[in-house]
């Protein structure tokens, strides 16, 4: 690639607003594309969102923030890039007999950004900004009018159709159903007979249609339609199966929790490797044992466990008589 190649390729794609089409996970590991084909998998990306998190998904508007080429690719950050940069003009310290001070302010917040590598077999060859474009529509879109534009061209036909058309469909999750209806006027919380939670989305109000949309996690698993005659229609059949998103999947899997989500463990003065005492916990202190009198044994049916003796009386069988010691005086 010339020297003039090279200037307008930078200037023709450096700064420019564009829509993912895909998801851009945070971290030092960004995505790659060659001949056509994503790299990492799909399944590589799912763990590494639900690891680090999305720097974009798709439908975001990003921002090329910078354009590298070197020997057999292209480098293209977004939004920053993944690792915290600073100009020129934040290093420059004046000093005095007060010691030095940085006068251009210092951002320390975290980089939100990523990358995306276009890669070549050998060399860059002499190509133009166009052709770049069309090398990375897999993973931007720079003719998407809007966000929801750019968010449709990720979804199967039936989806999109049912979108455009403002229709819901259960399978749907709360993304697509936003896209298709708008956010709902009304939102309600409860229980059904189960005991499982679930949040209803209520989109219009008579005199027209009612249309009420039940969630249990991220997908729609219930459609009721109030029509203005009085006719319900309820769907509760699977009209469309979508993957789960990327940065829930790996959360979703069983025996698998994220950082976020393993408990913190107990503080303790336990030595390594001592077992744990088998110590019942109970919300609060039982009730006090009453005092036995000596050489009472409490049995099933009183004390002395004799079933036919009532209490002694003084002067009784082997009760002290008077005179004696511990009887009663004469």
């Amino acid at each position: 690639m010339t020297k003039e190649t090279r200037m307008m390729v930078i200037r023709g794609l450096n700064a420019e607003h564009v829509f993912a089409r895909t998801y851009f996970p945070l971290g030092e590991k960004g995505l790659a594309l060659k001949n056509g084909k994503l790299e990492p998998s799909p399944e590589k990306i799912r763990q590494m969102l639900a690891e680090y998190g999305p720097a974009a998904k798709p439908g975001d508007r990003i921002m090329i923030t910078d354009v590298e080429i070197k020997d057999h690719l292209i480098h293209f950050e977004i939004n920053g890039g993944p690792k915290k940069k600073q100009k020129w003009y934040q290093r420059i310290q004046v000093s005095g007999m007060g010691g030095s001070t940085v006068q251009a302010p210092v951002n320390n917040a975290n980089p939100r950004g990523s990358f995306v590598d276009l890669e070549f077999d050998h060399y860059v060859p002499e190509i133009s900004p166009e052709q770049i474009k069309k090398m990375l529509s897999p993973v931007f879109d720079f003719n998407a009018k809007s966000p929801a534009e750019a968010y449709l061209e990720t979804l199967p036909p039936k989806l999109k159709q049912a979108i455009k058309d403002h229709q819901i469909l259960v399978g749907m999750n709360h993304e697509m159903v936003t896209y298709a209806k708008g956010r709902p006027p009304q939102k309600i919380r409860e229980k059904d007979t189960t005991g499982k939670e679930y949040e209803e989305w209520i989109y219009g109000a008579p005199p027209e249609d009612v249309e009420f949309v039940r969630f249990v996690g991220d997908e729609v698993v219930r459609l009721e339609t109030m029509k203005v005659d009085g006719q319900k229609v309820v769907k509760t059949q699977k009209e469309i199966d979508i993957k789960p998103t990327p940065s829930l999947a790996e959360a979703q899997q069983p025996g698998k929790q994220s950082a976020a989500q393993q408990p913190a463990m107990r503080p303790t003065l336990r030595r390594p490797g001592e077992p744990e005492p088998d110590v019942q916990r109970s919300a609060g202190p039982g009730p006090m044992p009453m005092p036995v009198p000596p050489g009472d044994t409490p049995g099933p049916s009183g004390p002395g466990n004799d079933p036919g003796a009532g209490p002694q009386m003084p002067g009784g069988p082997g009760a002290p008589g008077p005179g004696q010691p511990g009887g009663p005086p004469q």
